[in-house]
C-alpha cells in the first residue's frame, strides 16, 4: 500500500482554516479571561497581542511539524506535547510579574488551541 503526498494547495487550505479557527477560539478565550481578570494586568489578552501571535504560532508549528515529519515522524508524539509544555513556562512566569491566574490560564489555553489547530491541520488523513 502506498500513500500519495498531499497536494500543497490542500495543506495550505487546511492550515489557513486551522488558523482561522484558532483565531476565533482564541478570541473567545481572551474575552472570557479578560472578564475573569478584572483589575489584572491582562498580559497577552488584547487582540493586538494574541491575533498575530496565533497566526505566527500556527505558521511556526506547521513548519516545525513538516521538518520533523520528514525526518522522524514518530518523534512528533513526543515533540508536540513537549513544545506545548515549554510554551507554558513563560505563561507561568507571568504569575511572578503580577498576572492573575485567569490571565495565565487563558494564555495557556490559547497555546493549547494553536497546538490543536496545527495537529488537526497537519495530521495525515486516515482512510
Amino acid at each position: 500500500m502506498t500513500t500519495a503526498a498531499t497536494p500543497t494547495s490542500a495543506v495550505a487550505l487546511r492550515v489557513g482554516l486551522a488558523a482561522l479557527a484558532a483565531l476565533a477560539v482564541n478570541t473567545g478565550i481572551a474575552l472570557l479571561a479578560s472578564l475573569l481578570d478584572a483589575g489584572g494586568l491582562g498580559i497577552g489578552l488584547s487582540p493586538v497581542a494574541y491575533l498575530p501571535a496565533t497566526v505566527a504560532g500556527v505558521l511556526v508549528g506547521t513548519v516545525g511539524w513538516t521538518l520533523i515529519a520528514r525526518r522522524a515522524p514518530k518523534a512528533l508524539r513526543v515533540v508536540v506535547p513537549s513544545v506545548l509544555v515549554l510554551t507554558w513556562v513563560p505563561d507561568l512566569l507571568l504569575l511572578t510579574a503580577g498576572a492573575t491566574a485567569a490571565n495565565v490560564v487563558g494564555l495557556m489555553l490559547m497555546h493549547l488551541v494553536v497546538t490543536s489547530a496545527v495537529v488537526t491541520a497537519m495530521r495525515p488523513a486516515r482512510d
